[in-house]
């Protein structure tokens, strides 16, 4: 409970400085910057999706009939982003914006080179695996680390402008903005994932997998000087990210004056007068060791995301990434492996961008009828059930039909699964203070990239896609269970769930039924 009333003490604060430091009536978003944002965004997140998706394709084609590759590729990716998020959020957090869009749009598209340019060369040598296995598993680990380097990169500009600058443009303005902008990012998201997998489908099919990776590699090395252009407009041109900025670095110099006078601690004082009189030496070495691992970043990036009040929303967020019921490396891989032709992958991949681009518009509708935490409810749900179908075609005999039924569950639940995203990602904007804004967003993509690696562990242990079904069954009890801890928090906000008395069937119901119980 202090913990709490701390943290809303914090919030209060620094909610007054911020509107002490704004004008009484912002400026309107001027519609030139906000247009070079959403660009901006668009031209990265084109890159990380065409990557992803041809990511699994490469590594199957690599190493045919079997997902091991696709799935050691997948486990370093989500391992490194579980490590380093925490790490990554708060050096998003500790640096002024101009230092953070260069080293974020410098990494993320040389990664991505390097890493376009290794399969490149894997794929122009077909027989190199027999030929030369050194250099064929050196350009692997390269293709491994690369990618691994431009996701954690992709991570920075993720956080800082869905979960930094999205909410300093709008503060100040109606909370129906903040709804617009999350839905229309979120929809430049899903829009990527629509059209680069349909168009990268149609290279590979229809000209070869080298011409894709060509493709990439002069994409990621041409829009990097495109994308710093706009975002650099959109810094120059927006007062309140300027002044964000300025209360950042502010920010940043006082944890520099407080961490130089900081007190020593006692128990590493304690531990060294023990050790003096008689204490075993290991043992002071063990309360030095722990004290420093509880004083580190990543242990307090951790700490500030447990005290937050959305943390079960986040849990359970980062519960769906548990999963292969999406068109990710794992099932991508295995819809291949059982003939489904490419072109029609990267179809059903953008039929299910495009049902989740619905929920772009869905969720303002809903949002502004019901609420963010009842549309989270709602959405959830409904996501849930159309996942039934894919357990449903488990028990289908016919190989083609099953994976089409697959596609479809997968496709359909994207409504839901987005909905609820944005409804997370909007509860954490409105009650995390600005000070922890990009450390609980750097802590909950780690959180959700370590239960990502855990996906992919399961997919190098059970590798053949003949037991695919495994992997798809706990999937569907992890989801459950995310449904199950976000229900619960609902209710402890609200100590209720249901709204009965706005059924209007149900109260036609129970209005015909009273009378008939007062007879009796």
């Amino acid at each position: 409970m202090e913990n709490e009333t701390e943290l809303r003490v914090v919030h209060q604060e620094e909610q007054e400085d911020r509107e002490e430091a704004q004008p009484q009536n912002p400026p309107p978003l001027r519609r030139r910057f906000v247009i070079s944002l959403y660009v901006g965004y668009f031209l990265a997140r084109w890159s990380a999706r065409t990557w992803e998706f041809s990511v699994a394709l490469y590594m199957i084609h690599l190493w045919p009939n079997s997902l091991l590759l696709a799935a050691i590729y997948g486990a370093i990716e989500s391992g490194s982003t579980a490590i380093f998020g925490p790490i990554v959020g708060q050096w998003v957090e500790g640096m002024d914006y101009v230092k953070v869009l260069r080293l974020w749009l410098l990494f993320q598209n040389l990664s991505y080179t390097i890493a376009g340019g290794a399969v490149i060369k894997l794929l122009l040598v077909s027989d190199l695996k027999s030929r030369n296995l050194p250099v064929f598993a050196i350009l692997v680990v390269l293709t491994n680390v690369a990618g691994a380097i431009g996701v954690l990169s992709t991570l920075a500009g993720t956080i800082l402008i869905e979960r930094d600058w999205a909410v300093v443009m709008s503060e100040g303005h109606p909370p129906a903005v903040l709804t617009r902008m999350n839905s229309v990012i979120r929809g430049i998201d899903l829009s990527s994932k629509l059209f680069s997998p349909v168009i990268t489908g149609l290279i590979i099919s229809f000209v070869s997998l080298k011409a894709s990776a060509i493709t990439f590699a002069a994409w990621a090395t041409i829009t990097a000087w495109v994308e710093y252009w706009l975002f650099i407009s959109v810094y120059s041109g927006v007062p309140a990210i300027a002044r964000s900025n300025e209360r950042r670095i502010l920010r940043s110099r006082k944890k520099q004056v407080e961490g130089t006078h900081a007190p020593v601690s006692v128990s590493i004082a304690l531990g060294t007068e023990e050790g003096s009189h008689g204490t075993p030496p290991c043992r002071t070495g063990i309360f030095m060791i722990v004290d420093r691992i509880s004083k580190s970043s990543f242990v307090g990036a951790w700490r500030i995301y447990f005290n937050q009040e959305v943390v079960l929303p986040g849990v359970s967020l980062a519960l769906l990434f548990f999963t292969v019921l999406s068109f990710g490396t794992l099932m991508t891989a295995t819809l291949q492996w059982e003939g489904i032709p490419t072109y029609i992958i990267g179809i059903g991949r953008g039929i299910s961008a495009t049902v989740g681009l619905a929920a772009t518009f869905m969720y303002p509708l809903m949002q502004s009828r019901l609420s963010t935490l009842r549309t989270g409810l709602w959405s959830f749900w409904s996501q849930w059930s159309c996942l039934l179908v894919c357990v449903g075609s488990i028990w289908v005999k016919k190989d083609k039909i099953a994976s089409y039924m697959l596609m479809a569950g997968v496709a359909a639940s994207r409504l839901g699964l987005w909905m609820f995203d944005l409804s997370v990602i909007q509860q954490m904007q409105d009650l995390v203070s600005e000070s922890d804004r990009c450390v609980v967003g750097g802590v909950q993509n780690s959180l959700q990239s370590a239960l990502d690696l855990m996906a992919y562990l399961l997919g190098i242990i059970v590798s053949n896609p003949k037991d695919f079904w495994i992997l798809t069954l706990i999937s569907f009890s992890t989801v459950s269970l995310a449904g199950m801890l976000y229900t619960i928090h609902l209710y402890r906000i609200r100590n209720h769930i249901f709204h009965l008395e706005k059924i209007p069937l149900l109260n036609k119901c129970l209005f015909k039924l009273l009378p008939t119980r007062g007879n009796m």
